[in-house]
């Protein structure tokens, strides 16, 4: 056997592994989708079917309230709610951890090195075990159940992040490029603006994609701060779809799409600048 085609197969069993493995990965998301498209006598049916056999848009309808089954769940507003939370939240993590990323990437200061250690170690502190904290700080003085209360939560978990990545980029940008046009009669400011955060938006496009998935899609804050549908969020508002002896899988189901598409959306719009700017930041020089 040459060795070309030896190359060939292994390319070809590599190709192959990696499909196998992709479709694992991928099967509970895809099972989870084709549910949301189907009729709930479908999805309860025994023997399980597997294929469906009907594909619908009958839930999404029953659960945004069109339709002649309608479900009483508020989901415009679940979906309003979280939009609010998750826009806000990362706006605000996004600026104050691009000035802090830039902060500690340009400047000296005492305890510097100090305070970015205690960022990068609160952010190992997993969210739900600040719950009960969060919980009773927030009760005292009447943040429970609104949408600044989360959105405050969502940007204190953000900010280690997001100066932390964009730390990292602003450090690949040469200083000497700002100094350059500070001596060609910028400000400091005209000089980052027009010179330094063009070269590093790749990055904070990156901090902000992962800043908005994290508000987007987090559960155990919000189950533990949110009571109405006032500030009830999507991931929250699935469990409407729970009684106490059955579960609406199809309406469920139906409402994690609407979770995924979202994010699939902005993944898609802003993925040139993802890839260029973990690429980006993952060089150290």
């Amino acid at each position: 056997m040459s060795s070309a085609l030896k190359k060939r197969i292994g390319k070809a069993v590599t190709w192959a592994l990696t499909f196998l493995l992709m479709l694992i990965i991928c099967m509970p998301g895809l099972w989870v989708v084709l549910t949301g498209f189907r009729p709930n006598r479908e999805v309860l049916a025994k023997p399980a079917v597997w294929i469906p056999e009907e594909l619908s848009l009958n839930n999404f309808a029953q659960i945004f309230g069109f339709g002649a089954e309608q479900v009483a769940i508020p989901v415009p507003a679940y979906f309003t709610n979280s939009l609010i939370i998750a826009l806000t939240s990362t706006a605000i993590a996004i600026l104050i951890g691009m000035s802090g990323g830039y902060a500690f990437a340009r400047f000296r200061f005492r305890f510097k090195d100090g305070i970015f250690l205690g960022l990068m170690l609160s952010r190992t502190v997993p969210g739900i075990a600040l719950s009960l904290p969060v919980f009773m700080i927030w009760s005292r003085i009447g943040l429970i159940d609104t949408k600044p209360g989360l959105i405050i939560v969502y940007v204190a978990l953000n900010i280690p992040f997001t100066i932390w990545l964009i730390d990292g980029f602003f450090r690949q940008i040469p200083k000497e490029m700002s100094e350059a046009a500070q001596v060609d009669g910028c400000t400091r400011w005209q000089a980052f603006w027009k010179i330094e955060f063009p070269l590093a938006r790749s990055g904070i496009a990156s901090a902000a994609i992962f800043a908005f998935l994290t508000s987007w899609n987090e559960y155990a804050l919000a189950s533990q701060l949110t009571r109405s549908t006032d500030s009830k969020t999507l991931p929250v508002g699935l469990m409407d779809f729970t009684a106490q002896f059955t579960i609406d899988w199809a309406g469920m189901s139906a409402m994690a799409v609407i979770i995924i598409v979202p994010a699939l959306i902005l993944t898609f719009i802003v993925q040139k600048h993802l890839i260029s700017g973990l690429t980006f930041g993952g060089v150290k020089g």
